[in-house]
């Protein structure tokens, strides 16, 4: 219903609802954790709603419905042809890849992550007992570029590569050339590819990503999807894997029911089916609105700060800001922020050692909120530089 304006610039208070973002620490302006502080789709909140009525909150089974919203929300925007036979349902991407870890690998196994990268890559492969393998993305003149020479010598050790697909931190979209080579490489030394595409929908207006599934005929790739970053709905933990694969599908299906991943919440499936089927327009809106943000804090970082540099991304609502010309470590930086400013930025430590002149910034917020946020990153950055 493209007549409606939705809004995002109405500051919702988030305390006192078991936020992760805004109530388990005590910080003023939380910028780091990947959720958005904008109202949810309205078809979702409806659907919910008209859920809740039915007094009888039982299991619940996934219905063909959900796989169907899938199946034609990527065919349609990213001509990715799925069927029902090739996917998985599950209850997060994260819990998906730890699951196929543990059934298609071995323990002391090494699997390969590109950082820096979203840090919970790294959690996943330790916490599973099989060893982290970096391929470090090549960052010079403020553009990160995958080191594909380096990629090609790695992945002739390791067992499995974890894709991020568009790429967190850094918020890049992979081409469809750099995903074909890749697939070409991972077929070269029997790699299983699991891509990460969780942050695809959240790309700058008119633009759109890669599925990796799309760009390279790879027999061993795997694609973990869900609606959970694009409208908001973190909370209903709520997935799929897709392969088409039979042999490894049949394999993970398998592991996914061991660990109880394979059910669903009473609400998930209503919110999904209502996002993918009735909330588009929103999901465009949101676009604009975030794209709009960068290029405030694009402005901002040019005119009032520019000793930090943002480095020119195309997806996701997380921006990389470059810090090197303060030589201050990330995680000094970050804890500086939030006790001088009340400011929660991620430190780049966290993803990956490469990162560490780096802070993460959620900019999913209402301008008024990024604004603040803007204000208290350029006071704590004048607060540090006096002190040094």
């Amino acid at each position: 219903m493209k007549n409606i304006k939705y809004d995002f610039k109405s500051v919702i208070d988030r305390h006192n609802t078991n936020s992760l973002k805004w109530d388990y620490f005590d910080d003023d302006i939380p910028m780091w954790v990947a959720d958005m502080d904008f109202k949810v789709a309205p078809a979702i909140t409806e659907s919910i709603l008209k859920r809740a009525n039915h007094p009888v909150y039982g299991y619940t089974v996934v219905s063909d419905e959900l796989y169907d919203s899938y199946i034609n929300w990527w065919n349609r925007r990213y001509d990715f042809k799925m069927s029902r036979e090739d996917m998985l349902y599950s209850i997060g991407v994260m819990p998906s890849i730890s699951s196929m870890i543990r059934c298609l690998t071995d323990i002391g196994d090494e699997i390969l992550i590109q950082s820096p990268v979203y840090h919970v890559f790294y959690y996943v492969v330790e916490d599973n007992n099989r060893k982290v393998v970096e391929n470090e993305l090549i960052y010079e003149n403020g553009e990160y570029n995958i080191d594909f020479d380096d990629l090609d010598e790695k992945l002739s050790k390791v067992k499995m590569m974890i894709l991020c697909n568009p790429h967190n931190p850094i918020g890049k979209i992979w081409s469809k050339e750099e995903l074909s080579k890749i697939g070409e490489l991972c077929c070269k030394h029997d790699v299983i590819l699991i891509s990460d595409e969780i942050h695809c929908d959240l790309t700058d207006p008119d633009v759109y990503y890669n599925p990796f599934e799309v760009s390279s005929d790879y027999e061993k790739a795997i694609t973990c999807l869900s609606p959970s970053k694009s409208f908001n709905i973190a909370g209903f933990q709520s997935s799929i894997v897709h392969t088409k694969n039979s042999e490894l599908l049949e394999i993970i299906k398998t592991q996914l029911h061991v660990d109880n991943s394979d059910s669903t919440n009473v609400f998930a499936t209503t919110a999904v089916i209502a996002a993918y089927n009735e909330s588009e327009e929103w999901l465009n809106q949101l676009k604009d609105e975030i794209f709009e943000n960068k290029q405030i804090v694009k402005k901002y970082l040019k005119e009032e700060l520019p000793i930090i540099k943002l480095v020119e991304c195309d997806s996701t609502y997380l921006l990389w800001l470059d810090c090197s010309a303060l030589n201050v470590p990330s995680k000094v930086l970050s804890g500086f922020l939030r006790e001088n400013q009340g400011l929660f930025l991620s430190a780049g430590i966290d993803f990956g050692k490469s990162g560490d002149n780096f802070l993460r910034m959620n900019i999913a917020c209402p301008q008024k909120l990024l604004k603040e946020g803007l204000g208290r990153l350029k006071a704590g950055i004048t607060a540090l530089t006096i002190i040094k």
